[in-house]
């Protein structure tokens, strides 16, 4: 089961959690992850990211698909958030099910270099001195080529 939600409403990572793979007896690993708006330089007003709804759903629908071909997934579930959101806010979560530990990391992995590197939404910062796009970083290309 791949399960994708694109939204401007906050998530509670905890519900979330609690909520995946409920009432599940054959699931034995389960890997989340939760990505959160940091203030590196302490003066980011907000980070607004765009998408285009409807294509961005269809491809993270795709690379979830992918990486349940890759590795022996139970369920999987990709929330991700736009709009303006201020530092500390949570942007995305992932969250991997499999019998088996290997499977679930190892799947939680690439979809995080997905979504960090090729999930069609854009980031701009806004900060005092005022907006920038943000760019891919050399490292998230590399973290993706591992796959």
């Amino acid at each position: 089961m791949v399960q994708i939600r694109v939204q401007s409403e906050p998530f509670d990572y905890g519900t979330e959690c609690a909520r995946f793979c409920a009432d599940r007896q054959d699931v034995g690993a389960v890997v989340t992850f939760c990505g959160v708006v940091r203030d590196d330089t302490g003066d980011l007003a907000h980070m607004e990211i765009e998408h285009y709804p409807g294509m961005t759903e269809r491809a993270l629908g795709k690379i979830a698909e992918e990486a349940a071909r890759r590795w022996a997934l139970l369920d999987c579930l990709i929330i991700h958030r736009y709009g303006a959101l201020e530092p500390g806010a949570r942007i995305m979560m992932v969250a991997t099910a499999s019998a088996h530990r290997a499977d679930a990391f190892a799947a939680a992995d690439f979809l995080m270099d997905y979504l960090k590197s090729r999930a069609p939404f854009w980031k701009k910062e806004t900060r005092a001195q005022g907006a920038q796009w943000v760019a891919a970083k050399n490292s998230d290309e590399a973290a993706l080529a591992r796959w």
